[in-house]
């Protein structure tokens, strides 16, 4: 018997939908969709089949396993026939054992997942590799789909740029202007999407896309799209075989649209219910404070959730204030027993530069989630002795502005600790030298 996996509802009401259904929300409800699959069935086997059969495959050349989120296909989406999925061999990203950063911050057994080493230089690679693939196989099961679309702060229209170029489907990208930074801009441009520079912020962007979509069976790649979760999800998944299927006890991401936070608890959640772990982490949604509606929410004891108007962040990607998967984010941080944590522009970008004097090189959302670390470290709600691993989202060169701006100081808000110039010298050995031993003196 095959493995099966469709959409429901997150509501009551427990709509059903096949996963080659162009659907996004419930149409009992209106509430958004979730992957479910038949785990009685994935239970057939034992969780050290899974384990096994995954291990295998890990980062081998067999077409498409070796890719590290098909390599677990059963557990992400067995219905797409293998001649139409579309991978950049995602996921294998660094398990970096952030020994150095970790004993600056009084914690023995630090991680990074650095997710962003990845073909388009973000973790949204995980999730689009499913997406772009089930639409593949709508297009060759005869579906009319003209093209696929998305909003954007850069990272998601990198990624579905390049799938969509790698599957020849045509794209179309939404981003704000002058909201994201170069390198993410010249992604989409380079990979042929058409690419509209709209004069909003990103919820202008959001609101906009899924309009157009609705109205000219477009299909639309934003994570109220389920199937991105599916790919996201396998990071858990990755993260927990990378440590020899042993589970971290604390796991820190950063929070925008929210779509990971969901993603991360899934792929927890789906080991537990087939026998691979025992245990679930704790897990901590970072938000930066110009935009923070979960943080907020959280405040409250997640009775209400209220959307913000998002502020101008450096950490512009999850500069959200009207995020598409709270509802599903909140469930995890339930089960998860999670916390939700703000950081100011000043902290982020002190926490970002901290982490690349330890050899890192960390984009401004990294910042936020290592900024909120070194707050719940102080306040003794993570302890020294844990197992911790921060979500790296994105690589740090798609934000080299950033970067040059705060050892610069000129960052708004921002009392750069950690900058570090060029020394301008002539070419002669005496002054070279004397450059040399004055910043070394206690050394050489």
């Amino acid at each position: 018997m095959p493995y099966r996996a469709w959409f429901q509802c997150i509501s009551g009401c427990d709509e059903k939908y096949e996963l080659n259904e162009v659907v996004y929300q419930c149409k009992k409800c209106g509430d958004l969709l979730e992957v479910r699959h038949d785990i009685d069935r994935l239970r057939r086997h034992s969780s050290d089949h899974w384990k096994k059969l995954f291990d295998e495959r890990y980062r081998r050349t067999r077409w498409p396993y070796g890719s590290s989120v098909w390599g677990k296909k059963e557990f992400v989406c067995p219905s797409v026939a293998n001649e139409n999925v579309v991978s950049l061999y995602e996921g294998g990203s660094n398990l970096f054992w952030a020994e150095r950063l970790g004993k600056e911050l009084g914690l023995a057994d630090l991680w990074i997942k650095q997710c962003g080493n990845a073909h388009t230089g973000s973790f949204k690679d995980l999730g689009m590799t499913v997406l772009v693939s089930m639409v593949k196989q709508m297009i060759a099961e005869g579906k009319k789909i003209p093209a696929v679309a998305c909003a954007s702060t850069g990272d998601t229209s990198a990624a579905l740029a390049a799938y969509c170029a790698a599957a020849g489907i045509p794209a179309i990208v939404f981003l704000p202007k002058n909201k994201v930074s170069n390198a993410q801009l010249i992604q989409p441009i380079a990979n042929g999407a058409l690419t509209l520079s709209i004069d909003t912020d990103f919820d202008g962007c959001m609101k906009l896309v899924r309009e157009v979509c609705t109205k000219n069976n477009i299909y639309l790649a934003n994570s109220m799209n389920s199937l991105r979760i599916e790919g996201q999800k396998t990071a858990s998944i990755e993260m927990v075989q990378q440590f020899d299927w042993e589970v971290p006890d604390v796991v820190i991401v950063p929070g925008g649209n929210l779509g990971n936070t969901a993603a991360l608890g899934k792929g927890f959640l789906m080991m537990k219910d087939v026998g691979m772990i025992d245990k679930l982490p704790r897990i901590v949604c970072a938000q930066a404070a110009k935009a923070n509606p979960l943080y907020l929410s959280y405040l409250g004891g997640f009775k209400e959730f209220k959307p913000v108007k998002a502020q101008k962040t450096l950490a512009n990607a999850i500069q959200i204030g009207d995020p598409v998967s709270y509802k599903k984010a909140i469930n995890v941080l339930k089960v998860f027993n999670g916390i939700v944590e703000q950081a100011t522009e000043d902290e982020l970008a002190n926490a970002s530069a901290q982490a690349d004097k330890t050899g890192l090189f960390s984009c401004p959302h990294t910042g936020v989630a290592l900024a909120v670390l070194i707050k719940l470290l102080k306040r003794k709600e993570i302890l020294s002795h844990e197992k911790v691993v921060v979500i790296s989202t994105a690589h740090g060169l798609k934000f080299t502005e950033f970067k040059i701006n705060y050892h610069e100081n000129r960052l708004e808000e921002v009392t750069p600790r950690f900058a570090n110039l060029p020394v301008e010298v002539p070419p002669q050995y005496e002054v070279v030298r004397s450059a040399i031993f004055k910043k070394f003196e206690q050394t050489l």
